[in-house]
């Protein structure tokens, strides 16, 4: 699978789940993240479209949600920052 890193932007090509310490290897940030979660949406509750999902306070950074899936972080980091202008 080919998506793009929250952090940096750069992209990813990851074979396999992405575990909790899986880092970018350019910038180093997390990946198991909200930001990196196909299911992050600004917009949402809780900013998240999945609707059991427990809350996550501190969304760029690790965490143990069960429902993670890996997404194009850049892209709805992007979508954000223009929803905002």
């Amino acid at each position: 699978m080919s998506t793009t890193c929250y952090g940096c932007g750069a992209t990813l090509r990851i074979d396999g789940p992405v575990g909790r310490r899986t880092t970018c290897p350019e910038c180093d940030a997390d990946l198991h993240t909200c930001l990196n979660c196909r299911h992050h949406d600004p917009s949402a509750a809780h900013e998240c479209r999945e609707p059991h999902a427990e809350t996550i306070v501190d969304k760029d950074a690790s965490n143990a949600c069960d429902l993670f899936q890996l997404g194009d972080g850049a892209d709805d980091v992007g979508r954000a920052e223009s929803d905002a202008l």
